[in-house]
């Protein structure tokens, strides 16, 4: 996949990372492109699945949702059957915003936001309603040094 991404590709990555909504003549510019070659990039990279979305980036404190909570859960069995209530069951909680099936002693981490305490309470109880868990662990975020959504290009 690397190979198709030439250097002007992933100044373009890295600019619309940082700013989705940059007009594509003030992107064109920074790439060093003129318009038309740098919109039709753009759409290949959206083709090909290399930009898969634009979303609003939104501050979760101003929404009064301080606490994040990393939730680390061992299965209670492993096998297909259970992974998919399981994966069903978490991935429709809203307040699950990262979901990773894990190697080492924690099979799934779970990065959950929510307002306070009693608003985790009440996830963790439709959780575990979600299919049987062998352990569930719960690691509450004291201060978020770094977040970025960028990837490194």
């Amino acid at each position: 996949m690397n190979e198709v991404l030439d250097s002007i590709d992933r100044r373009i990555l890295r600019e619309l990372q940082a700013d989705s909504t940059i007009a594509i003549a003030d992107l064109a510019e920074r790439v060093g492109l003129s318009q038309t070659p740098c919109w039709k990039r753009v759409k290949r990279l959206e083709a090909e699945g290399i930009i898969q979305k634009r979303v609003a980036l939104v501050d979760r404190e101003r929404l009064d949702l301080g606490l994040v909570v990393f939730v680390a859960v061992r299965a209670a069995r492993h096998d297909e059957e259970w992974l998919t209530q399981f994966a069903r069951g978490a991935s429709a909680l809203p307040e699950v915003v990262e979901f990773y099936r894990m190697s080492g002693e924690t099979d799934y981490l779970l990065k959950v936001v929510v307002r306070d305490i009693a608003a985790y309470d009440r996830f963790y109880k439709r959780l575990i309603a979600a299919a049987p868990l062998g352990d569930v662990s719960s690691s509450f975020a004291m201060e978020q040094i770094k977040s970025t959504t960028a990837l490194p290009l």
